[in-house]
């Protein structure tokens, strides 16, 4: 993740503001100059967001700004509790840490290939907690919660794809205040809708109106393509949509989407483990290449892929140069005419979060007050077209939407991933921290069948088979840039492969790896080349 890159996006930003009539030219001028001359991405993200004013709307508020840091932060490997079972199937993320520095580091990996983001944010001071304390020190008011999520939302808009969309929990509190703060960072033309979610049944009484809902905001990467908008999220197709001019011994069917996976991260080695091969026309060996010839993916897991070629619902079209392109058949009487709407009533209250934690722990109170159910979050993912796709939560809480992601593919053979972020932050219920007590035993819990200490004992197991899949955990640390100890330099303790890489062959190349995509090391290249210049004397 180069700087130059970011600052170029947030100057963009910047110049759209202007041509929306929100910022002033003059000020705006300012800005970029600032924004250019910045010495860390927080530097730059921390100016930008001083241009963040709602002429539109009216919305006003006192920024605060992240504090600053000389350190570097990356990601150390939790060896203990990251665990393996079947390395067939993904390998999912838990990130403890702020999730800002979580955020910076993912984008070195995954900078326009997240598919889908669901948060859910603190709204006030006792759900916010510790954040109060090390970052505003300050009771957290409404400013605080729209100054905490501008420079996340900054850093999650770059994650997305260009199909990507975001999901964003809110209380009838906050809900308005936080659509302003999307418009202003995703573009207003980018909104998809609001969904109002039923939370509870009945509850306390109240003097007026009596509060049993909450919201979920959602916006697009980029909703259209010139003045074509485009199908975000989708349901199965409408009937009346497919004209069914074949047949087979299953009945009338018509030709669906194309499943070699085409456009964006659409490579082998954008995920290699969509590259295998299925029996085509003669039993011959058939594997997903692109429409120039390269080596591509499957749109569908595998599981999944063999299971439609095996029940002859697949198309076989052979290319000029001996390849086949793959489409799905759609049959007549498998069509359901569902859509997401903007209302989602009974099956989606907090309550069904809370007995899923209590079935987990096995304990008569839920570890974490308020918890989402699995069903709603897999209700969103599921619209999301692709069963591959990248799903990111950087207020992983308990971790329901890491347990949404692994029910989904059982479910349906597909092959998503989660990466989800949570500070480790201590409460008088977790005193080891959320990420530690709760997010990371659940996880544990779920795909093994058992807790990190071999017990068993807890109700979900009973009722459950275990998903599988394997499970990385990184934690946050940090390094001076002008530690040169040996053994503890940036460049020693960065793990590249820990972002995707395979062990870099040289040293110059760990050298302009660290300088490029850890932005505070960029003033210190020239170090950097006295620290080469000692190794190789050495």
């Amino acid at each position: 993740m180069p700087m130059n890159a970011t600052k170029q996006s947030l100057i963009a930003e910047i110049e759209r503001r202007v041509s929306d009539r929100i910022l002033e030219q003059t000020n705006a001028d300012l800005l970029i100059k600032l924004i250019n001359n910045a010495d860390s991405l927080d530097e730059a993200i921390n100016i930008a967001a001083l241009g963040t004013t709602y002429r539109r709307t009216g919305l006003h508020f006192d920024k605060r700004l992240e504090k600053m840091s000389d350190t570097i932060k990356y990601f150390r490997k939790n060896e203990a509790l990251s665990f393996h079972t079947d390395d067939s199937k993904p390998t999912h993320k838990l990130i403890i840490g702020d999730n800002y520095e979580a955020l910076q580091n993912l984008l070195i990996q995954y900078r326009g290939k997240v598919d889908v983001i669901y948060i859910d944010p603190p709204y006030g001071k006792d759900s916010m907690g510790e954040f109060a304390q090390t970052n505003y020190n300050n009771a957290i008011t409404r400013d605080n919660l729209l100054s905490m999520l501008y420079p996340r939302l900054v850093l999650a808009k770059q994650l997305l794809s260009e199909d990507g969309v975001i999901f964003c929990s809110m209380d009838d509190k906050n809900q308005a205040y936080v659509k302003c703060l999307f418009d202003e960072v995703m573009g207003e033309g980018n909104f998809v809708g609001n969904i109002c979610r039923e939370a509870i049944k009945g509850g306390s009484k109240a003097r007026n109106v009596k509060s049993v809902h909450d919201y979920v905001i959602v916006f697009a990467k980029k909703l259209s393509n010139g003045n074509e908008q485009k199908d975000i999220l989708v349901g199965e197709e409408f009937e009346e949509n497919y004209c069914y001019e074949y047949e087979d011994t299953k009945g009338k069917y018509a030709k669906g989407r194309e499943l070699n996976k085409w456009g964006a991260s659409s490579r082998r080695e954008d995920s290699p483990s969509m590259w295998f091969p299925i029996k085509g026309p003669n039993y011959e060996d058939v594997y997903p290449i692109r429409n120039d010839g390269s080596e591509g993916r499957w749109r569908w897991g595998k599981e999944k892929m063999l299971k439609a070629v095996e029940g002859n619902d697949v198309i076989f079209e052979k290319r000029d140069d001996g390849s086949f392109v793959v489409y799905e058949k759609i049959r007549k009487n498998k069509i359901k005419n569902k859509q997401l709407v903007s209302i989602l009533k009974d099956m989606f209250l907090n309550a069904q979060g809370s007995e899923e934690l209590k079935d987990i722990f096995s304990t008569l109170m839920s570890p974490f007050d308020y918890a989402k159910p699995t069903k709603l979050i897999s209700e969103l993912v599921q619209y999301f077209p692709t069963d591959d796709s990248i799903v990111l939560d950087f207020f992983a809480g308990s971790g329901t939407t890491g347990h949404a992601v692994l029910e989904l593919n059982q479910q349906d053979g597909g092959n998503r991933t989660f990466i989800l972020c949570q500070l480790n932050e201590k409460t008088d219920t977790t005193p080891n921290g959320i990420a530690y007590d709760v997010t990371s035993k659940r996880l544990k819990r779920i795909m093994t069948g058992e807790c990190y200490d071999g017990t068993k004992d807890f109700e979900w197991i009973k009722k459950n088979k275990p998903y599988g899949g394997n499970l990385d955990v990184y934690e946050i640390e940090s390094v001076s840039n002008f530690e040169w100890t040996e053994g503890k330099t940036p460049f020693d303790v960065i793990d590249e492969t820990l972002y995707g890489n395979e062990k870099f062959a040289t040293i110059r190349e760990k050298i302009d790896w660290v300088c490029s995509n850890f932005d505070k090391t960029q003033q210190c290249l020239e170090s950097g080349e006295e620290w080469l210049k000692r190794i190789m004397e050495e």
